[in-house]
């Protein structure tokens, strides 16, 4: 004869107590003590609760699910389970760093690379609009004074109007966006030194009503000129971004702009490998035209994470030409996917640090 499952007379608490076994990977805490586990009810043998993601935009919540049902299986006597899905991104409040957070910005990162021609932007726009995609409140501020690329990979064309004392951003794809493209006229130059180039960062960023935003991104100029020292002097930044295609030449230029970020006390998000290989559409022959994993051998090197491979694909280019980013296609799109990847690693890795809270880093 099959016994019946025990069943205890306040399921509920015996629901949290099995899921108190249950662990969040980015902050190595269970899911319970971390305070992510909500409105637990019991109706008969049904279970409901609400679990928080770190990010919408957590790369865990997969994992989470099974573990969650698992660990309620577990009790024998629950027949179904329903789970609510919220997030809730934790705030930077920056590690010995400089300036003031941006109010209603909960992290600030750069995207940057150490020499011009690896496809910073194009990996900048689609990191933002696949974050967006993926349900986080993301803006994006094109950094580059010089060379404003992002209204045109967005398709944006416009003036911003003052709204009570602050510029209000234009916005694509859900995201509000802020470039010196949107104050120039088409192709005129801008020359300034490097205090002007400072004055103007510290205006796109203090000065834009930038809204309530769990990440902004910041699209820095190529190099480590004015611009990144301006830009962690102006506020506490999350973390940076690397972008660098694989051969060896871009790659001492990564290891550069790690040692500059080191220098400026801004911790190391990653780094993300760019025109990675290319695959022939015609027969799906592999060619690795720039080499190929040299991005992930500095990131071993450096000890930085490695945040993915993008492959080098026409598609990518004409999408970026029409401004409409392949990220907009959605994260089943296979173009679109190592964007999406990439995106999922960014908001792992911030998620980290803000739960670390590392002692400042030192002044090299």
């Amino acid at each position: 004869m099959t016994s019946l499952p025990q069943v205890p007379p306040d399921r509920a608490a015996a629901v949290t107590q099995a899921l108190s076994r249950v662990m969040e990977p980015d902050l190595q805490r269970g899911l319970v003590a971390a305070r992510l586990v909500r409105d637990v009810r019991v109706d008969g043998n049904n279970v409901s609760l609400t679990v928080v993601l770190t990010s919408p935009a957590s790369p865990h919540r997969e994992t989470i699910e099974r573990d969650v049902r698992e660990a309620i299986a577990g009790l024998g006597w629950p027949s179904t389970v329903e789970i609510t899905w919220t997030a809730e991104v934790s705030t930077n409040t920056g590690f010995g760093q400089e300036g003031d957070v941006l109010a209603g910005v909960k992290n600030t990162l750069a995207v940057a690379s150490g020499k011009g021609g690896v496809g910073k932007s194009t990996v900048a726009v689609n990191l933002t609009v696949a974050l967006r995609e993926l349900g986080a409140k993301v803006g994006l501020l094109d950094g580059d004074i010089y060379g404003p690329n992002v209204p045109g990979m967005l398709g944006i064309d416009g003036r911003p109007i003052l709204e009570n004392d602050k510029i209000k951003p234009l916005s694509a794809f859900g995201v509000p966006v802020m470039s010196m493209g949107f104050l120039t006229d088409p192709g005129q130059a801008v020359i300034w030194r490097g205090p002007m180039v400072a004055q103007a960062l510290r205006q796109l960023l203090h000065d834009v009503a930038w809204g309530e935003l769990d990440y902004l991104i910041v699209d820095l100029p190529p190099g480590t000129g004015d611009a990144p020292l301006s830009l962690s002097q102006l506020l506490p930044l999350s973390g940076a971004v690397i972008v660098s295609t694989p051969q060896e030449v871009a790659l001492q230029d990564v290891r550069r702009g790690i040692a500059m970020f080191e220098k400026l006390r801004v911790p190391v998000l990653g780094v993300i490998e760019n025109m990675s290989y290319f695959v022939s559409p015609d027969t799906g022959a592999r060619f690795e035209i720039f080499d190929h994993g040299g991005a992930r051998r500095a990131a071993e090197e450096l000890g930085v994470p490695f945040l993915g491979e993008i492959p080098l694909d026409p598609e990518v280019r004409i999408a970026s030409d029409n401004g409409r980013p392949v990220a907009s296609r959605g994260k089943d799109d296979a173009v679109a996917g190592p964007y999406f990847e990439a995106a999922r690693g960014v908001a792992s890795e911030i998620t980290k640090l803000n739960a670390a809270r590392p002692d400042p880093l030192p002044v090299l």
